[in-house]
């Protein structure tokens, strides 16, 4: 069927184009010197308009363009106009159903990676978008007019929902998860600790995110966290025992977990392993030559002996090597050094030994040759650092040594050789779930080998549990960014935070808190108490009220309160400590450094030692060339790691806290905490 321009129409209106005919799924309008040909597949809508004389024709396009014929003489007009838009309605009812198996189909994919009954992670959707997209290019029509159709419209707007927002679809469909697991699963919850697992902790066992950072406050129930995401696993069938791999980063800490585990879970198929003995695990499961550990790296003081009596042999033997570290000693470290042999004085070799145990650890650790080490060094510190090298280079050489004597190898050198194994492939992972304990001070080296492991099975999900407040192990080798800049080093995956203590009341929270996130590179999150607290939980005094303090307590601290006094340097015990025994025999009062206080819970806590100075708190920030090339960088923030330190501290207490300091040389924190409205006491 064609329609044409009346003659005068034409001349009048003096229009590209003057005619027009139907095809099979299209309409071509012509003119003299020009033709334009429309697909019925790029066609949105068809206007028929009446002139003052003439008809007019409009076609809409896909591209937002518009192709008119004008006049045309009405009545002819009409009826071209009902006879194309019959043709044109039919062919889209024709075509709509076409698009509606094209959408249905995509919705049935995405249904494919969407299990109602499973956690849907990022990764299940990643090219989503872009498969949706090129699925609407092989739709029969403009997508605009999907809307106009009924067996189109939902379906359109279900795919239009997951191509425009697929985190928002991904949020709430976790989110519907969640709360089925946690309705369906409720006895689970409320069994599997001695105390029901409260909602945030119920939420962290059952997200299911690939790389899952659980950040865990003090007091906020890491461990119960982890026992019940093991159980989790197992009761839905998830994970069998020997596919889910637990790890701690200390004997002690592990053996509590597999009480912990046998306790709640009654079983002693899981085991925790500290790195070193997973390490060793998968070199004898890989290796025809299994090693053994070297019984140096649980005998301190014969590792400090072997150091120590091979630098004063160094020092004896060779002016220049004597030379070299009497200038380091002094310079560098600002020590105080004898004259003459100063190798020979008992002080000063006390002080160095464990010195010289961190360094040879922190080049173990490194694992590659001494040029390697230089290399990697920051350049402002480079030229130096290669000249301390070459005063440690018998101290390593006598270590290698020993281990050689032994026929053993250190704790570095087991997880350098394990990963060895990983990547050759000698060893393959078993183990679907890793479940890590205290992430915060994880190092790169044991970063690297579970990074290793999970390089085997791209499937492997890491669930790990710390907290960024209580990062206080630089100085062997942890690093922080791991844990506040998890997801770039770990894959993408989710946060989540525990969000309630069950440890200390809300005021010595509210100061601890307060305190730690002036550090604006803290990563943040909620940590509220159950109990409430006077102003008074948390208070300043004079370290001159130890003894008025400890005779008070002795007053009303029954026999079961645990009493701490904590120092930031084991020298810095209080002398009256040594009187406890007699002068408040019924006080259940310890001592120790506030680096061995992590984990440790008390019903009372005294700080001392706030003072400024060498030995102060916080600590000079006063780092040899060695730690300054073989460690994580330092932070920007002042005094970042100190402070974490006194949360530490603070944190360990139940029901109230005192920070003794020198009032002659107080402390910096001391203005810190009277600007966070800490009262100060002059007496108890």
């Amino acid at each position: 069927m064609e329609l044409k321009a009346t003659s005068l129409g034409k001349r009048l209106a003096q229009h590209p184009y003057d005619r027009a005919v139907i095809l099979n799924a299209g309409i071509k309008v012509m003119g003299d010197r020009h033709e334009y040909l429309i697909p019925f597949n790029q066609l949105l809508a068809i206007e028929c308009k009446r002139g003052l004389v003439w008809g007019e024709m409009e076609f809409q396009l896909a591209d937002k363009k518009v192709v008119r014929l004008h006049g045309t003489e009405w009545n002819e007009t009409q009826r071209f106009y009902h006879h194309l838009d019959e043709r044109w309605r039919k062919w889209s009812a024709e075509m709509s159903e076409v698009a509606a198996g094209v959408l249905s189909e995509q919705l049935e994919l995405i249904a494919g990676r969407v299990d109602r009954a499973k956690w849907l992670t990022r990764k299940q959707l990643t090219g989503l978008q872009q498969q949706l997209q090129q699925a609407f290019t092989a739709l029969p029509m403009p997508v605009s007019r999907l809307t106009e159709f009924e067996n189109c419209r939902e379906l359109w707007q279900q795919c239009q929902a997951w191509l425009n927002d697929v985190e928002e679809r991904r949020t709430q469909h976790n989110k519907a998860y969640t709360e089925s697991m946690l309705t369906e699963y409720a006895a689970f919850f409320e069994q599997i600790e001695s105390s029901p697992l409260n909602p945030s902790q119920a939420q962290a066992v059952v997200n299911g995110e690939q790389s899952l950072l659980v950040l865990a406050g003090a007091g906020s129930g890491k461990t119960s966290v982890l026992v019940a995401r093991a159980g989790w696993l197992l009761t839905r069938g998830e994970a069998a025992p020997d596919q889910i791999l637990l790890l701690a980063f200390g004997r002690k800490a592990a053996q509590e977990m597999d009480e912990r585990i046998r306790e709640r879970l009654h079983t002693e198929e899981i085991t925790a392993r500290t790195f070193h003995a997973l390490a060793l695990y998968i070199i004898q499961q890989g290796s025809k030559k299994v090693p053994a550990l070297s019984e140096l790296e649980n005998d301190t003081a014969a590792r400090l002996a072997l150091l120590t009596e091979t630098w004063c042999q160094q020092c004896s033997e060779k002016k220049a090597q004597a030379k070299g570290w009497r200038q380091w000693l002094d310079e560098e470290l600002a020590w105080n050094v004898p004259e003459g042999n100063f190798w020979e004085n008992d002080k000063l070799q006390r002080r160095i030994g464990p010195r010289l145990d961190r360094w040879i650890g922190l080049m173990r650790m490194h694992g590659g040759s001494q040029a390697e080490m230089i290399a990697n060094a920051p350049e402002e510190v480079r030229d130096l650092f290669s000249k301390r090298i070459k005063l440690m280079a018998p101290l390593l050489k006598a270590w290698k040594a020993a281990l050689k004597m032994e026929n053993a190898v250190d704790f570095s050198g087991l997880i350098h050789q394990a990963i060895n194994v990983l990547e050759k492939g000698r060893f393959i992972s078993p183990w679907k779930h890793i479940l890590v304990d205290e992430f915060q001070d994880i190092s790169p080296q044991r970063a690297a080998l579970l990074a290793a492991l999970r390089k085997q099975n791209s499937q492997t999900m890491l669930f790990a549990v710390g907290d960024d407040w209580q990062a206080i192990y630089r100085f062997s080798g942890a690093q922080l960014s791991l844990t506040t800049a998890f997801h770039d080093n770990f894959g993408e995956g989710d946060l989540c935070a525990l969000d309630t203590t069950y440890r200390f009341n809300s005021r010595i929270g509210d100061v601890a808190n307060r305190f730690i996130q002036q550090n604006p590179w803290q990563l943040v999150k909620p940590l509220n108490s159950l109990t409430a607290g006077d102003k008074r939980a948390v208070t300043l005094m004079a370290e001159d009220q130890l003894d008025a303090l400890l005779d008070k307590l002795s007053g009303y601290a029954t026999p079961e309160d645990r009493i701490l006094v904590l120092a930031r340097y084991h020298h810095r015990k209080p002398a009256g400590i040594a009187k406890a025994a007699t002068r408040w025999p019924k006080l259940q009062l310890d001592f120790m450094t506030i680096h061995a206080s992590k984990g440790q819970q008390a019903d009372y806590v005294i700080v001392v030692g706030l003072d400024e100075g060498p030995d102060g708190f916080p600590a000079p920030a006063r780092e040899s060339v060695m730690e300054q090339a073989l460690l994580p960088q330092t932070e920007t923030f002042p005094d970042a790691e100190e402070r974490r330190l006194l949360y530490v501290a603070l944190t360990r207490a139940r029901k109230r806290v005192w920070l003794l300091f020198d009032k002659e040389n107080p402390s910096r924190f001391v203005d810190i905490l009277k600007s966070l409205d800490v009262p100060q006491a002059r007496k108890p």
